[in-house]
């Protein structure tokens, strides 16, 4: 696999498109909610071994969105956490910068699915003194109740930001998404999956970096149409209590399995920003089994199982 060696002021220009990404995203979700976002920039002190700066925008208590929260971060560190080096061994110890965008939307109403992205790109400086660059992101939909059509389109939105850089990226990327949001334990998906791809670097530098933006930016045209269509859909406390409890299970694969989450927190990140992602409201029951013919039921057997959506 090639490598991405990033060229001079590479860091500047992937940054600015980050925080660019940022803004388009929280202004179009703030308009839809009616909510404003909450900005809250931050700079690593002076001392710590991580170092570097962020924005971390979340909206919480809104009549569409109970809690969304979207964060950019750059930062350095002298050496790369456990979790970078998983399949780059050679660079344990390097040090590193890194960037990125990540969000996670809560809905207020079960009907809505609850949607992860995030873009990063992360560099590091190899034992013979050249510098290397990879990237990663994705994004997937978590529906409580599903409908086919909403799958369909958030799948169909993918494919078409990566058909321009292969035939083989969607397919690639969905059975990694599938793959990466298992949860082994309970053998089930996450959600309904999406595209996930991970120490991307064999298209080059521009191209891959390119890759990148244009998963970013399908974004908001992959998950607003279905937030239109379901956030006035009348629900009561049943559906309200299934969404909490599925909730749980979102909660426990970041804190179990996610990557992202271990990145930041073994490599001294902001407490604050990494779990943004946390929903303000969650239960947990014991064995808790829909019974069969329910739309409870349905979600585990027509949509938590890995299908070829497009």
């Amino acid at each position: 696999m090639s490598e991405a060696v990033p060229p001079g002021g590479a860091a500047a220009l992937v940054s600015q498109y980050m925080r660019g990404l940022q803004a388009r995203i929280t202004t179009a979700i703030g308009a839809l909610d009616g909510t404003p976002f909450v900005t809250d920039a931050w700079q690593k002190p002076p001392g710590d071994t991580l170092q570097g700066h962020g924005i971390t925008q979340i909206l919480e208590a809104g009549p569409v969105f109970e809690r969304a929260g979207c964060g950019f971060s750059q930062v350095s560190g002298p050496t790369l956490p456990p979790s970078a080096t998983q399949h780059r061994p050679e660079l344990a110890g390097a040090p590193f910068q890194a960037m990125g965008v990540s969000l996670v939307f809560h809905p207020r109403n079960p009907y809505v699915p609850t949607v992860h992205m995030n873009v990063r790109m992360i560099s590091a400086t190899g034992p013979d003194g050249v510098p290397v660059c990879w990237f990663g992101g994705g994004m997937d939909l978590t529906p409580f109740y599903g409908f086919e059509e909403d799958a369909a389109h958030f799948h169909q939105c993918c494919k078409a930001a990566l058909q321009p850089f292969g035939d083989d990226k969607y397919t690639r990327f969905k059975v990694w998404c599938d793959s990466y949001f298992y949860l082994r334990h309970r053998d089930e998906q996450r959600g309904i999956g999406g595209v996930f791809f991970d120490d991307f670097s064999e298209l080059g530098f521009d191209q891959s970096l390119a890759m990148l933006q244009s998963v970013g930016d399908a974004f908001l045209g992959a998950y607003l149409p279905i937030v239109e269509r379901r956030k006035d859909l009348a629900y009561g406390q049943r559906e309200r209590d299934f969404q909490l409890y599925r909730r749980g299970r979102y909660v426990e694969f970041n804190l179990v399995w996610d990557r992202g989450t271990h990145f930041g927190l073994q490599s001294g990140g902001r407490t604050e920003s990494i779990l943004l992602s946390m929903p303000p409201l969650v239960s947990w029951a014991y064995r808790q089994v829909p019974e069969a013919g329910t739309p409870e039921a349905a979600l585990y057997s027509k949509f938590l199982t890995r299908r070829d959506w497009v």
